[in-house]
């Protein structure tokens, strides 16, 4: 169960990129957006499924992985990165411009940590600590992402 709980953490090894394995893993989740966003708009119920069913794979895979790699928060531990910006899909049109703005938002909220996520970053143990402060960035990513696009509009 542990190398399960690392390789999804990793997100198949995604984590072991030697620089930016933050970045690195968001990368993973900018594809799926726009297709993300189609499916939401067609099968809400089923978006929502599976995000929540991402959500709760990533707080259990985070939270063992830490364990098996003996450090909170492990930079190798990206699963939290898919999931943030899979959270920012959630109000964003199925557009590339959408998903390329949301990627850059959600790496500047996950970097900068705005409240609550610091809170949460800090005082959080185990997966949850770990993911839910990407969670928080990107609902702030969304969200502004929605703002500024509607803006240019």
């Amino acid at each position: 169960m542990r190398a399960l709980a690392v390789a999804l953490a990793t997100v198949g090894g995604v984590g072991y990129a030697p620089i930016a394995s933050g970045t690195v893993g968001s990368l993973v989740a900018l594809p799926l957006l726009p297709f993300l966003a189609a499916l939401r708009d067609r099968a809400p119920a089923a978006y929502a499924a599976l995000v929540l069913g991402l959500v709760a794979v990533a707080v259990w895979a985070a939270g063992r992985a830490e364990d098996a790699l003996g450090m909170e928060d492990h930079p190798h531990i990206v699963i939290d990165e898919v999931a943030g910006l899979v959270v920012a899909g959630a109000f964003l049109p199925a557009t590339w411009l959408a998903a390329g703005v949301a990627f850059v938002l959600f790496r500047i909220f996950d970097v900068v940590k705005p409240f609550p996520a610091r809170q949460i970053d800090g005082g959080v143990e185990g997966g949850l600590g770990v993911v839910g402060d990407d969670l928080v960035a990107g609902l702030y990513a969304g969200l502004l992402t929605r703002l500024v696009l509607r803006t240019l509009a």
